[in-house]
């Protein structure tokens, strides 16, 4: 039996694949809650990041006792945001649907003049 070490490449790469595939739906898409799902899976991947690099990166000995928590309080932080974010988001989607009825982003010119 071949024993696998996950290491902090492995991680990292992981991130960087979900990262990407947030990054190409929010770019491509044309439906706002698909866009509003894909900016949440950019946050997910940046907490795998933040997660892995508190996990993997050595403590320094002056931060000994709290044993490399920094990860996981800063991805605490960004799903609080991504949250809030979510919810101000669904709301204002709600407002623009319920004057406009759609939801595509085409239709949004609310910011033109």
């Amino acid at each position: 039996m071949i024993q696998v070490s996950i290491t902090l490449t492995h991680y990292l790469v992981l991130s960087a694949v979900v990262f990407s595939i947030g990054l190409f739906g929010a770019l491509a898409k044309r439906n706002v809650v698909a866009i509003l799902m894909c900016i949440e899976l950019m946050f997910n991947a940046v907490n795998i990041a933040l997660i892995a690099f508190s996990r993997y990166l050595p403590v320094p000995a002056s931060n000994a006792a709290q044993q490399g928590l920094n990860g996981q309080v800063f991805a605490l932080f960004i799903i609080a945001v991504a949250a809030a974010e979510a919810a101000v988001a669904l709301a204002i989607i709600l407002a623009i649907y319920r004057q406009r009825r759609t939801v595509s982003i085409e239709d949004f010119n609310l910011m033109k003049w």
